[in-house]
């Protein structure tokens, strides 16, 4: 039986738990991450969801993801599924690199660059069917041909565009007016 803690609005813990496939009160709120794990060479590796998936069965999906479980934190959730999905070990300080809000949570991102050999993932039967690197014109392609979950193509270039950068700008030093300009 799986469990994950419910937050507020604004991200703080409510002290309850929620079976998955239970009702979500109103107000209240889950935390689910999701990988993206890029190639050096630009490629996103891209998992296959397996057909009894009751959520977008049958269609390509990023790296891995799912719900964080009770008492876990969004690092060690991400930490859990890619190891659990794909058998791959993430460097343990990651950090997301942005927080996606839905209407029932939020999505904490996280793009990590590392070169994997297809072969060497093993992947969790009961969730993904196949992996293959793609780029992001392949996955824009995917999306438009309804075999990959329907993200927007928008959301998709950001997230290529996460692979390089932190927050909204190209600079490295603070932007004007930053508490931290110096």
């Amino acid at each position: 039986m799986e469990l994950f803690d419910l937050y507020d609005v604004n991200r703080r813990p409510l002290g309850i738990t929620m079976q998955r496939g239970g009702f979500q009160p109103k107000g209240a709120y889950r935390l689910v991450v999701h990988i993206c794990i890029f190639s050096s060479d630009g490629k996103m590796l891209c998992q296959k969801r397996v057909a009894s998936k009751k959520v977008y069965p049958n269609l390509w999906d990023l790296s891995c993801g799912g719900c964080v479980d009770a008492g876990e934190t969004s690092r060690a959730g991400a930490l859990r599924e890619t190891k659990e999905e794909l058998g791959l070990d993430l460097p343990a300080d990651i950090t997301p690199s942005l927080t996606v809000y839905f209407n029932y949570g939020f999505d904490d991102v996280y793009c990590v660059t590392m070169d994997v050999d297809e072969q060497a993932v093993v992947i969790q039967a009961e969730e993904v069917s196949e992996v293959r690197w793609l780029t992001q014109e392949e996955i824009c392609r995917l999306i438009d041909n309804g075999e990959f979950v329907p993200y927007n193509k928008s959301y998709i270039s950001y997230l290529f565009y996460c692979q390089h950068h932190r927050g909204l700008t190209d600079r490295e030093k603070p932007l004007k007016g930053d508490v931290n300009e110096r």
